[in-house]
């Protein structure tokens, strides 16, 4: 269900000085966000897709640095000198732990091969038991499973495959939802089974009151690929999160992609359920 998409802006914004990455941007004129799209179907036909064996034999072999040590941090199969935390994901992690007695169960949908969690992990102080369990597309399933599954780390192919061994408190959406077909059909989905706490991070908001679907053209030092992306409307999500949960933090999650020519920023957002009434 879960396709992973890896994003150029996040992984310059992060990988960058703030100075450093505009003026790269400068050089990227022909990557970046591109289009207004009426349909999914046309910007894909107008993509030119990705290689995702690829893709995972890079994540794959990146991963498995960070788990043997060699390497400090991971992001979109770039090996790290150092760990980049987002500390407002970390916070909401500490907190929902402190609400459940020390048990820190997280549902990371589109979570790769546990790159947030092997990053996140060594910051995280002795918990009575972390559960992590990866939502992802089924050759990462399999991937997860043979190299890095352990008592904390589990890899399933869907939400209904984890719920019945785990209960997760904690939902991480981070650089995800913009890279599914139809956002809104998959959330309402999530919701009903009303998570404590949802985490968007990495995920690109404007401020018009329509989503605008675009094309990613990614370049091909990180992998040739373009594929289609939204820029989600900030207040119509707000406004469709609020239905059913409230907005505790909101904060900047990477720089903003001011060399690819649209007006958006990427966000993030920690989400709690609203007491039932």
């Amino acid at each position: 269900m879960i396709v992973l998409r890896h994003r150029i802006n996040s992984l310059l914004s992060r990988l960058l000085p703030a100075a450093a990455y505009r003026r790269v941007g400068t050089l990227l004129q022909d990557y970046g966000y591109f289009g207004d799209f009426a349909s999914w179907d046309e910007a894909a036909r107008q993509s030119d897709g990705y290689d995702a064996q690829v893709i995972l034999e890079r994540v794959r072999d990146a991963v498995l640095k960070v788990k043997a040590g060699e390497a400090r941090g991971e992001r979109d199969s770039v090996l790290l000198d150092e760990p980049v935390y987002s500390f407002p994901v970390i916070a909401a992690l500490l907190r929902a732990a402190l609400q459940n007695d020390g048990v820190l169960s997280v549902l990371d949908v589109g979570g790769s091969l546990g790159s947030s969690y092997f990053q996140t992990r060594a910051f995280l102080p002795p918990l009575k038991r972390l559960e992590w369990s990866v939502v992802e597309q089924p050759s990462f399933v399999a991937c997860g499973k043979e190299h890095f599954e352990n008592d904390e780390l589990t890899f399933f192919a869907d939400i209904a495959g984890c719920l019945p061994r785990r209960q997760p408190t904690v939902v991480i959406l981070s650089g995800v939802l913009q890279y599914l077909p139809e956002p809104y059909a998959f959330l309402p989905e999530l919701l009903q089974s009303r998570f404590p706490t949802i985490v968007v991070d990495r995920t690109l908001f404007r401020e018009e009151a329509t989503d605008r679907l675009v094309i990613q053209r990614v370049p091909p030092f990180i992998y040739p690929a373009s594929y289609p992306a939204w820029l989600f409307s900030r207040p119509r999500f707000l406004e469709f999160m609020g239905q059913h949960y409230d907005r505790l933090a909101e904060f900047e999650s990477g720089v903003s992609p001011e060399f690819s020519r649209v007006d958006a920023r990427l966000l993030g957002f920690v989400f709690t359920l609203k007491a039932a009434h």
